[in-house]
């Protein structure tokens, strides 16, 4: 991998994990925001605390050089499921935000794959050693 492919995949990574990092608070707290999405999903608590989990273990495994790959794919599926909340249930602009949860998981997404691509390498390579 080249030196400018390393460099855009660490920004895309700190990005996504930044982002990720962040909600988790919200999530963990309880706070009536998270509280209000979870319940019009109809999956509160127990989808709030399993989302902040997974998202944390997105995060875990973004930062860390030799699973960001496993991050990656895991965070385009967390993500895809976001992003389809919000367009069939929550909407894209949710309790007057503007469209700023719908905007970060898009970008969470973006950044996401950008790291499934450049380090699909690391990918192949795991599932060459199973077999």
């Amino acid at each position: 991998m080249t030196s400018q492919k390393i460099y855009i995949s660490w920004t895309a990574q700190i990005i996504a994990a930044v982002i990720l990092a962040q909600t988790l608070f919200f999530k963990f707290s309880g706070a009536a925001e998270s509280v209000a999405l979870f319940s019009k999903l109809g999956v509160e608590p127990f989808g709030r605390y399993g989302a902040g989990v997974t998202e944390f273990l997105v995060v875990i495994l973004l930062l860390s050089p030799r699973k960001a790959w496993l991050g990656a794919f895991l965070g385009i599926g967390v993500m895809l499921g976001a992003i389809l909340a919000h367009l069939t249930v929550l909407g894209i602009e949710s309790d007057g935000d503007g469209g700023y949860l719908f905007i970060l998981a898009l970008v969470t997404l973006l950044c996401c794959s950008v790291v499934a691509y450049i380090r699909k390498g690391d990918f192949f390579a795991f599932f060459y050693t199973l077999t």
